[in-house]
């Protein structure tokens, strides 16, 4: 029987474990944490959307870097079989906007705890309190190709596997142990990790829009430019805050914004995408006829959100005391302009320890894609967010976690 030590009791290190266990290998867990599945139980605002309702191609479409490398580990464990794991652990589902999958109870834990029963019921054993210190591979003559290092409430304790699956997660949400712990590990084995980033996070403005903070905008479309180039449009939800802007459109926009500095790139907000150039002048006539004696300012309630109104104007380049009925057709062309193309200028990236996940992290290169292997140090296994794979909220990020855990569990219970 093959004996797995798996760092880490993330969703990643959980559903390896699982696969592991049931496939027939011994298998220890180590988490650093109190309990299991800490980050887990804060995912989604405490909702869990453990996957998305879409078919394997569609994960990897929305997969922004490296998406080639998860090709084989998605479609042998996809959105399907994740759905179908969970509703076998007792955990109904429900599919909501966006094909999100959340549990019908709308509570994170039931996810969490499917997960630990899942564990136990296979006969996995998890140390918890035991933080990793060093990896090494084995030359005690015993047969097992890796010694693992840990200290558990102060006591140095080792522990030796035929294999290792890292499964630390990145370095967002360091509150929950997420401390890059399995980056140093790898670089002191000499496996290239690649440059750490925040990735779905919110953006610092160059703009002052602490005025519009709280401010919600809905169905608006959100298009991010790099020179000439468009490089993320979708339409959607975003959220003014006092430091700049945030909400589903604004951190999926974040993930794409990762091959150059924050402030190359420019952002375009189209406030009324349901309406043509066309449709959107007769509108602003309509409204303005209508309103013609009033100062501008106070004459554009009917089309954007008050609060707002300052601001477009001010892109527009029109007096906001200015009468609504004395517009010229060049000044009423100039609103529509700003309407449909709201410039956000970003200045930098909210603080890592503030994003969703971490862009960046053990170069898939050096990683073989059907197993999770590290090529150069066979028995060394690296899954989820530790991996140099990242994607748009949805619940993409936590399927790649499960899907790149599976074909390790596999992997390992193989050998």
């Amino acid at each position: 029987m093959p004996s797995i030590l798996i760092v880490g009791a993330g969703p990643a290190g959980m559903l390896a474990a699982v696969t592991a266990a049931e496939s027939g290998a011994d298998v220890t867990v180590l988490e650093r944490n109190p309990f299991a599945g800490k980050k887990l139980r804060i995912t989604g605002k405490g909702r869990c959307n453990v996957t998305n309702n879409c078919s394997p191609r569609e994960v990897i479409e929305a997969t922004t870097n490296n998406p080639k490398f998860l090709f084989g580990a998605v479609n042998r464990f996809g959105p399907s079989d994740v759905m179908a794991f969970f509703e076998g652990a007792g955990v109904p589902l429900k599919t909501e906007r966006g094909r999100r999958v959340f549990p019908v109870s709308d509570k994170a834990v039931d996810i969490r705890d499917a997960m630990v029963n899942r564990m136990r019921e296979a006969g996995v054993r998890v140390r918890c309190n035991t933080r990793v210190t060093a990896l090494e591979e084995s030359t005690d003559g015993t047969g097992n190709r890796w010694t693992v290092r840990a200290v558990t409430g102060g006591e140095h304790r080792t522990y030796a596997a035929d294999s290792v699956i890292l499964a630390t997660g990145g370095i967002s949400y360091p509150a929950t142990g997420s401390t890059g712990d399995g980056h140093r590990i790898l670089t002191k084995l000499g496996v290239h990790v690649t440059e750490l980033k925040p990735s779905l996070v919110p953006i610092v403005t160059k703009e002052d829009f602490s005025p519009l903070s709280g401010l919600t905008l809905k169905n608006v479309r959100l298009t991010v430019t790099c020179a000439a180039d468009t490089v993320y449009s979708e339409m959607g939800e975003m959220l003014f805050t006092h430091f700049g802007v945030t909400g589903p459109l604004v951190l999926s926009a974040s993930a794409n914004m990762q091959r150059h500095a924050p402030e190359d790139y420019r952002i375009a907000v189209d406030l009324k995408p349901a309406l043509s150039p066309e449709e959107l002048d007769r509108r602003l006539a309509s409204d303005f006829a209508k309103y013609a004696a009033r100062d501008l300012v106070n004459a554009s309630g009917d089309l954007m959100p008050k609060s707002l109104i300052p601001f477009v104007l001010d892109q527009a380049g029109v007096d906001p005391r200015k009468k609504a009925g004395s517009l010229t057709k060049e000044e009423r062309a100039a609103i529509g302009g700003a309407l449909t193309g709201f410039r956000i200028t970003p200045a930098d990236f909210r603080p890592i320890d503030e994003a969703i996940i971490t862009s960046g992290g053990a170069d898939v290169r050096e990683i073989d894609p059907r197993t999770m292997e590290v090529k150069s140090h066979p028995g060394l296994y690296v899954v989820g967010e530790l991996l140099d794979v990242s994607a748009y909220t949805g619940g993409f990020n936590l399927q790649i976690a499960f899907s790149t855990a599976h074909a390790a569990g596999l992997a390992c219970a193989e050998e």
